[in-house]
């Protein structure tokens, strides 16, 4: 039995799935967390079981490793050239990739020239790529990109106001990440909600390590709080989020180091480990409530959700639902409550109870102006259906 192996490496985590080629059926799952820190956790689900084992401080290579020990020795694949297809989300694809790619050298190459575009994303990505392709050489891997999701953006969105000459000859604009998570959360609430998505007007938060909140309408994506890269917008686990571009220089000036150094700064000391100086990790910080640091970070996370919501209201006049998906969004009930009764302003209102539960579906009061729904995000799914469309089309042009 042919199976797809996705990897989606984030910030501090790697994810990884295990499916059933043809039927899509997921056989095992798996979570690396808080890597390159102390405590390091590997988890592995299936057939209704929960393995997990702590590690002292798994770096990313370590990791990678660790995923195919774990392949094997619990028995999901007696040998890895069971394995048909390896997809590996990459945060940035720029204007380069569009759509679900083949990595070959030339488009690795090309793939590891967007560096700058996320810093602290795509070069572990790229490596995860030649890691595994020295395990499983000769099976085809896949790059399926954040990127492809804000592609159509609104030029009103879209664009920096900068001389319009840089815009064209440097494609400075938008390109939002987390945007297989944006495009199957709002999707799959569509069909929560039974309406159909092109009639639809929905906020949907990305809430983890890396955080992210789009707005969705018509059928496709409007705006969102990533920018030219996944530093801007929200607070996030490392990263500052929006940040006035004159701390830089002024950075450089004090500290007497390199913009990169700066860049290095912003991207991974800064965020909620940098403002709490504890953790990157929200429990971490909510269970250090009684430090001062560590509960303004978690109100600085929520202060700055609560204004690209309202904001994304006001632009979308109104909204029929917002979702909360990621990490945090799905499983911290404490926080979801939190930036609801921030909102309650614009007539969103949470039912307590199933707010608690947290199950997939509507969490809101009836009387609430509009949805509030908790759906589980999918990305390794949506990347395998991209990938089989690719592998699809590869063997038809073939026989063609």
């Amino acid at each position: 039995m042919k199976k797809i192996l996705i990897m989606n490496a984030g910030s501090s985590s790697v994810k990884w799935k295990l499916f059933e080629d043809l039927t899509e059926k997921v056989i095992a799952a798996g979570l690396i967390e808080r890597i390159n820190m102390a405590n390091s956790i590997s988890t592995v689900k299936y057939e209704g079981k929960k393995a997990t084992e702590s590690h002292e401080c798994l770096s990313y290579p370590a990791a990678a490793e660790l995923i195919f020990s774990q392949l094997k020795s619990f028995n999901f694949v007696k040998d890895l050239s069971e394995i048909s297809a390896v997809g590996h989300r990459i945060v940035a694809g720029s204007t380069l990739f569009r759509q679900a790619t083949l990595m070959t050298q030339e488009k690795i190459a090309e793939l590891k020239q967007l560096d700058d575009f996320a810093p602290l994303h795509n070069p572990t990505e790229v490596k995860y790529v030649e890691l595994v392709q020295r395990q499983l050489p000769g099976i085809p891997q896949y790059a399926v990109f954040d990127s492809q999701f804000f592609t159509n953006l609104p030029e009103v969105n879209a664009i920096y106001s900068l001389p319009y000459q840089y815009t064209q000859k440097f494609g400075i604009r938008r390109y939002g990440e987390h945007g297989i998570s944006h495009d199957y959360i709002s999707r799959r609430a569509a069909l929560l909600l039974k309406k159909p998505y092109e009639n639809l007007k929905l906020i949907t938060l990305h809430l983890g390590s890396g955080a992210s909140i789009a707005a969705e309408k018509s059928g496709r994506a409007f705006d969102t709080s990533m920018g030219f890269a996944p530093l801007t917008g929200l607070t996030m686990g490392t990263r500052a989020g929006d940040t006035d571009p004159s701390i830089i220089p002024y950075l450089m000036k004090k500290l007497g180091c390199s913009v990169e150094e700066v860049m290095q700064i912003l991207n991974q000391k800064s965020g909620l480990l940098g403002i709490s100086e504890l953790s990157p990790d929200m429990r971490d910080l909510i269970a250090a409530k009684d430090q001062p640091q560590a509960k303004l970070a978690v109100e600085i996370f929520i202060n700055r959700i609560v204004k690209y919501v309202g904001a994304y209201y006001t632009e979308l006049g109104g909204v029929d639902a917002l979702i909360f998906a990621g990490g945090i969004g799905e499983n911290n009930a404490f926080l979801r409550q939190e930036i609801i009764k921030r909102l309650a302003v614009l007539g969103l209102k949470l039912d307590e109870k199933l707010n608690r539960v947290g199950n997939e579906g509507i969490i809101s009061n009836p009387a609430s102006v509009a949805k509030v729904l908790i759906v589980p995000t999918d990305e390794e799914l949506s990347m395998v259906q991209q990938i089989k469309q690719q592998e699809e089309t590869k063997k038809n042009e073939i026989s063609c």
